[in-house]
């Protein structure tokens, strides 16, 4: 149940007039309007974002009725929210009172730039971008990761039923667990003690399938925050050795306090200046896994991130494309022979995953795609081709996702 007020409405007001230029990401402009006005409580705060968001997801159906930022509010409210009118009236300044005659909402309205709709169509129906446009403008649920270095997941679930919070088990992951109720976590004492972890299914299902052992030599070569090696970590009993490489300082810096949680002591994250950094060159064939999660547009994250749609263009894929083909190319150098190299986005355009595969097998004879058909069949999943896992909202309920593991001859 949302309780709005004026003062609400003037504050999503001021943020979308921010939010809708989309040059820079709507999360980060959130939190940096929560930091200027320290004022806002808790509850404002939720309305507030989820308002933004719920107009990002219902962009097209929206602004086909209107351009005024008020009645996108109202609409959102009314219409996706379901507030009552009447509490909408009743908050409103009086000029503001003809804002509540409203349009029919256009249903059939795909809320996708036309570009990815075309690169979406070489391999789906109309009807099944339909079904993946109507799961990717749905708010998700939250989906976190058990750290089993310091519990299993029936401790965890049984933890969270004595604090009162409602959890689940992910479908297919065996490591993830389903909450509706996010606000609650972050200073959770089990949050705090790296019982757990905020962690895609997807992204899990990436570590499972990768299925780093006990003791081998590990690279993650575009490591970002850590969210994978941290699962890496912990299939491997916090044995052997993991090397978690990025380009960027503010992203590796995120995950020292997530590896301070973790309880894990085989992480070594290292700074790099690009994919042709001496330290990697050291590091040459005596890799037994490398894992490249290349950097991509992140169309799969749409449902969290409604605004990349907007702040993605064609000359982005172009230009993601060549940079996700050198740096594949440049880790596959550090598996050693019988080692395996994977390539994962959280994309789902084929121009990102599946062309940038099957160019890199063309030119490294070397590789060759592992079938992923037994790993599939223990987590129960369904998919297209069991040369990959590529997952969707709509046929999965997790992030758009793709990944592929290579084994080197």
């Amino acid at each position: 149940m949302y309780v709005i007020t004026s003062k609400i409405f003037q504050n999503i007001l001021s943020l979308f007039h921010q939010v809708r230029h989309f040059e820079q990401p709507a999360d980060a402009l959130l939190s940096k309007y929560f930091r200027d006005n320290r004022k806002l409580k808790k509850p404002e705060k939720n309305i507030i974002a989820e308002t933004i968001y719920t107009i990002l997801r219902n962009y097209f159906k929206l602004t086909k009725l209107t351009s005024s930022t008020e009645q996108l509010i109202i609409y959102s409210w009314i219409r996706f929210m379901n507030i009552p009118a009447r509490e909408v009236e009743n908050i409103l300044p009086r000029e503001y009172g003809a804002y509540l005659n409203l349009g029919k909402i256009d249903d059939t309205l795909i809320e996708l730039p036309e570009w990815i709709i075309e690169r979406l169509a070489t391999f789906m129906t109309m009807a099944e971008i339909k079904l993946l446009d109507n799961a990717m403008s749905s708010q998700p649920d939250l989906t976190l990761r058990v750290n089993t270095i310091k519990m299993n997941r029936k401790e965890l679930l049984a933890e969270f039923k004595q604090q009162g919070i409602a959890a689940v088990e992910t479908k297919y992951s065996p490591y993830g667990v389903r909450i509706k109720d996010k606000s609650i976590l972050m200073n959770n004492e089990l949050f705090l003690t790296g019982c757990f972890e905020v962690q895609d299914e997807a992204s899990q299902l990436a570590g499972v399938f990768f299925n780093a052992k006990r003791g081998e030599m590990i690279t993650d070569f575009c490591a970002g925050s850590g969210g994978k090696t941290l699962i890496f970590g912990m299939t491997m009993k916090n044995s052997g050795r993991i090397y978690a490489f990025d380009n960027n300082e503010r992203r590796l810096n995120n995950l020292k306090p997530r590896l301070a949680r973790s309880g894990l002591s085989n992480i070594y994250a290292q700074l790099i200046s690009s994919e042709n950094d001496s330290k990697l060159k050291r590091l040459a064939e005596k890799m037994d896994r490398v894992f490249v999660d290349a950097p991509c547009l992140g169309l799969g994250t749409i449902r969290r991130n409604p605004d990349l749609k907007f702040r993605q263009s064609i000359t982005s894929l172009e230009e993601m494309t060549r940079l996700q083909a050198q740096i594949l190319q440049s880790a596959s150098k550090l598996v050693k022979s019988g080692g395996v190299l994977a390539y994962a986005t959280c994309s789902i355009l084929r121009e990102e995953n599946r062309e940038i595969v099957d160019a890199f097998i063309e030119n490294n004879s070397q590789f060759e795609i592992i079938n992923l058909n037994q790993s599939i069949s223990e987590v129960g999943l369904s998919v297209a081709d069991e040369r990959y896992l590529e997952l969707f909202p709509h046929l999965h309920n997790t992030d758009g996702f793709f990944c592929c593991l290579m084994k080197k001859n």
